[in-house]
């Protein structure tokens, strides 16, 4: 998985006052948890333009400025409700040996023969897919292959099991499938009123 580096300053005080200094200055007060103890520091806030407003998954590096680099990965982050200017990121830190869970984003591969052949709609339930893994196997996506799905078919999570990572979401999970488009429904909802109205309209002939 790629990684995006945020450069950080370690902070000395974290009071309100300290905290508010910061967001002036154009800064986003940040906590790395994971380690022997919590880590407090401050990044820009442009550094996380390519971490937070992006659909892709990324673990970060954390680069301080004693040289220290520390591998994380975005834990939570806080949003102001007005200005929408990120005021909060928690980092968890990443170990070589210790698994981690992470959403992974789905990414469709191949043309679904329900969709092409049939009018068919493809619905994507799932747009990211929570798993657990070592760092070194968490994937940069999930990729469904959808070239063999038919009208009324799906994908289950149980359908797209991988040896390097294990799926935090019931086998049955539906990904994605092909439904029937809601024109094609109301089509066959006419046809079948037609069908109706014609076979009373004869019984009633008949029956004169």
């Amino acid at each position: 998985m790629k990684s995006i580096t945020i450069n950080g300053s370690k902070r000395e005080s974290v009071g309100k006052v300290a905290t508010k200094a910061i967001r002036n200055a154009g800064g986003v007060p940040c906590v790395l948890y994971g380690g022997e103890q919590p880590l407090h520091f401050s990044a820009k806030e442009l550094d996380f333009s390519k971490l937070v407003y992006t659909h892709n998954a990324h673990t970060v590096v954390i680069a301080l400025e004693d040289g220290t680099k520390i591998d994380a990965v975005l834990q939570d982050i806080q949003f102001h409700p007005v200005s929408d200017k990120i005021l909060h990121v928690d980092f968890y830190q990443l170990y070589e040996n210790k698994e981690i869970s992470m959403n992974i984003p789905v990414q469709i591969e191949g043309a679904a023969p329900g969709v092409l052949n049939s009018g068919g709609v493809l619905h994507l339930n799932k747009r990211k897919l929570r798993v657990r893994a070592l760092p070194a196997n968490l994937p940069d996506f999930i990729t469904v292959d959808i070239s063999e799905l038919e009208m009324g078919n799906k994908t289950t999570v149980e359908e797209l099991k991988n040896d390097n990572y294990s799926f935090l979401h019931p086998d049955n999970t539906v990904v994605c499938q092909v439904k029937a488009s809601r024109a094609s429904i109301k089509a066959d909802e006419e046809v079948d009123a037609t069908e109706e109205a014609t076979e009373e309209t004869e019984e009633t002939a008949a029956a004169e």
